[in-house]
């Protein structure tokens, strides 16, 4: 029986509890007795009543103002009502009451004229509806009609209209930090309209409010205020599309247009075509940069939400949006969104997000997404993200992080964090990770799991040997390797040193190592090579192949000594010795295999030591 008390006592208690907490501020009962003092004082006695703290602009009411009021038991909220006037409303946050004007959403005066008119006038003001102070660049549009006007310093603006079959019509009014109102007018009439906007709210549903200021140095002692839950706000920005940032939207786009972008984001349309002469003249009006067309044409250039279709500019499109199937421009093209489809420019193609298609530019691509498919600049390609195609450009290809297919470049390919894939290069081939090939006359990777074949192959985290030999037809032998196991390249040199019987040698040639123990330091490394022998003139061709058989064993962790059977096939043209060279190449006792007049070739060996 105790036991089912002491749980009805706990259960009223919790309730209670409930009850205190989720009275609201406005709704707490307060008396108080105040007599001709000033409005900054009133408000911190109320507040220090009901344990609570106001926030509002210092600007937007008169703190100085001389009030009294008188109240016994009655809540908050009658008593700020006795305060201040009906423009004046109330909201609670936290442990706050914000004070701010009342909204007045539309005010509409219209001022109609004898007869219907087939185009009429609608003009008027935009004010902010918390201090009414005029709201210049605001944003006036029907979406209809697509027309659309900009409020000027004082708030004003005027805007033409088209007649309609419809008995009412409505504009927009949208601008940056504050919250779009639509306004109701009648068609056929001249009139004027005076419209107020909101300031944005944050998430929390808090309105943008200042704090600052809340009591000034010749007022009460100020209440110690728990900084955590100052309204410290700040508010929701809205953005520029990129395109107006970047390349030929920086330049060519009017202030106007810029400001519309900013305060219209939040409104697109759609409509089948647009004729542009220039980006201020469209069939669209100032409203071109909200519409999505499936069909535009650009005398000289236009400027879109976007296309779904096809467009095609004189000399180039500006999309703030996506493109899909086909845009094609006599200079540039411009697209803030996605790029689907075809896109070709005479000069330049600026992409600020994906392309999924064919992107053929005269000078470059500058795609700063992925790109999965086919992109061949005259000059240059330069993908941000990553590359899954194929990628020709004439001079140079740049992808910043992985490349899955083929880059072929006139100078130099780049693909920065791994080339999974093929690199053609006239000079350079460069990437961090290569799985795949590379053919350039220099290839560099920081690691690799494929083959580099080039002049000068450069895997950082790869294979590197210095080597000195010796062989039946030169007494020194000095080789740089360089590759990874599966294949690295060979610049050498050589000389004899007999004074009597000189000869000097250079080349290139390849290799490859495999592993015969488990231990790894026993191993197997075939190489071909071709060397130019210099025997007194360079009139005479001396050029010795040979390919050799080498069988190497690890000393340490950094020498090694090989050594192994060689065949050698020797092409030359030269019948004569010349005084102090070494003639004939091949040494005496070695059988000779004839393949003609100037090709002869014979089994020889090969010895030596290795480094690193």
């Amino acid at each position: 029986m105790k036991l089912k008390k002491l749980t009805g006592f706990c259960i009223v208690m919790l309730i209670l509890c409930c009850e205190t907490q989720a009275q609201s501020i406005l709704a707490k009962n307060i008396s108080l007795d105040i007599n001709k003092q000033r409005l900054v004082n009133a408000l911190e006695i109320i507040s220090n009543k009901a344990d609570f703290y106001f926030s509002y602009n210092s600007k937007m009411i008169n703190r100085d103002s001389i009030v009294s009021i008188k109240a016994v038991n009655t809540t908050v909220k009658e008593v700020l009502q006795q305060l201040f006037n009906n423009s004046y409303e109330f909201k609670e946050s936290g442990n706050y009451i914000i004070i701010r004007r009342a909204p007045i959403r539309m005010i509409l005066v219209t001022q109609k004229e004898q007869q219907e008119e087939k185009i009429y006038y609608v003009s008027g003001h935009v004010y902010d509806e918390q201090d009414g102070a005029a709201v210049n660049e605001a944003s006036i549009y029907e979406k209809t009609i697509l027309a659309s006007a900009l409020t000027n310093n004082d708030g004003f603006f005027k805007i033409k209209l088209k007649s309609s079959k419809t008995k009412i019509a409505e504009l927009t009014v949208s601008k940056e930090l504050y919250e779009d109102t639509s306004v109701r007018i009648l068609p056929h009439y001249n009139q004027q309209v005076v419209v107020t906007l909101m300031p944005l709210e944050t998430e929390a549903g808090n309105s943008i409010v200042t704090p600052e200021d809340y009591f000034s140095n010749d007022t009460l002692p100020a209440i110690e205020m728990d900084t955590t839950q100052i309204l410290l706000i700040t508010p929701r920005l809205s953005d520029s599309n990129k395109v107006e940032k970047k390349g030929l939207g920086k330049w060519l786009l009017s202030g106007r247009q810029k400001v519309q972008t900013i305060n219209l984001n939040r409104f697109f349309t759609e409509r089948p075509y647009q004729i542009s002469f220039t980006p201020w003249l469209s069939t669209h009006g100032k409203l071109s940069g909200q519409v999505v067309n499936k069909f535009s044409l650009n005398i000289l250039g236009g400027y879109t939400a976007g296309t779904n279709g096809v467009e095609i500019g004189g000399l180039f499109n500006i999309d703030k949006k996506a493109v899909q199937h086909v845009q094609v421009a006599g200079l540039f093209n411009s697209v803030g969104g996605r790029v689907n489809g075809v896109q070709v420019a005479g000069i330049n193609n600026l992409v600020q997000d994906t392309v999924k298609g064919i992107q053929v530019a005269g000078v470059n691509n500058l795609v700063k997404g992925n790109v999965r498919g086919l992109q061949i600049g005259g000059v240059y390609n330069h993908v941000t993200d990553s590359m899954n195609g194929v990628q020709i450009g004439g001079v140079a290809n740049f992808t910043n992080k992985k490349t899955t297919g083929i880059q072929v470049g006139g100078v130099i390919n780049v693909s920065k964090q791994e080339m999974n894939g093929v690199q053609v290069a006239g000079v350079v081939n460069y990437t961090r990770k290569l799985k795949g090939l590379q053919i350039g006359l220099v290839n560099i990777a920081d690691s690799s799991d494929g083959f580099s074949i080039g002049l000068i192959n450069i895997v950082l985290k790869g294979y590197h040997k210095l080597s000195f030999s010796h062989n039946e037809a030169l007494d020194i032998n000095v080789a740089f390797k360089t590759g990874n196991r599966k294949l690295y390249s060979i610049l050498m040199g050589g000389m004899n040193t007999d004074d009597k019987n000189k000869l000097f040698s250079y080349g290139y040639g390849l290799g490859s190592e495999v592993y015969l123990s488990k231990k790894r330091n026993i191993s197997f490394n075939p190489e071909l090579s071709s060397q130019y022998l210099y025997m007194g003139s360079w009139d005479y061709t001396n050029i010795l192949n040979r390919l050799t058989a080498n069988f190497t064993i690890k000393l340490g962790k950094y020498v090694s000594i090989f050594a192994g059977p060689a065949f050698s096939v020797y092409v030359s043209n030269q019948q004569t010795a010349i005084s102090g060279y070494r003639f004939p190449l091949m040494p005496a006792g070695y059988s000779k295999i004839r393949f003609s007049d100037k090709v002869n070739g014979w089994f020889g060996w090969n010895a030596g030591l290795s480094f690193f």
